[in-house]
């Protein structure tokens, strides 16, 4: 089982939180574009690509998905650090669901869990100020 660590993705830009306490849950290197979309019942994908994780949260939602589709719904966080490690953009991804995940090679030297691809749909998205604030 892996363990999150204090400043364990201080070299990915953006950091991910899962919906679930003790987050930031892993690191990507890229994120594709943020839309958000109006009107009702629409959703957009929200593309993570070349990322580690190190807890079992990830594998917890997606055995989650194979039990309980339907209520596998979680309000992501994602964060974007700036080279000081600051956190410079706050996006909230409500209804949020994984519509695929492709693994890298597994690495036995390491405990994190590399993840060459995460693609999260999303019923909406709300931008936060880097403070918390809206």
């Amino acid at each position: 089982m892996t363990t999150t660590r204090p400043q364990a993705y201080a070299q990915f830009n953006f950091l991910v939180d899962l919906g679930i306490p003790g987050g930031p849950h892993a690191g990507f290197q890229e994120l594709s574009q943020i839309n958000k979309i109006t009107g009702l019942n629409k959703s957009t994908d929200v593309t993570m690509k070349r990322g580690v994780i190190g807890s079992s949260a990830l594998q917890d939602w997606l055995n989650q998905i194979k039990k309980a589709p339907k209520q596998a719904q979680r309000t992501v966080g994602v964060a974007q650090q700036d080279e000081q490690h600051q956190i410079i953009h706050r996006w909230i991804l409500s209804g949020a669901r994984i519509i695929k995940h492709t693994s890298a090679p597994l690495n036995a030297k390491g405990t994190d869990v590399a993840i060459e691809e995460l693609v999260l749909s999303c019923e909406r998205i709300e931008v936060k100020k880097p403070d918390g604030g809206s």
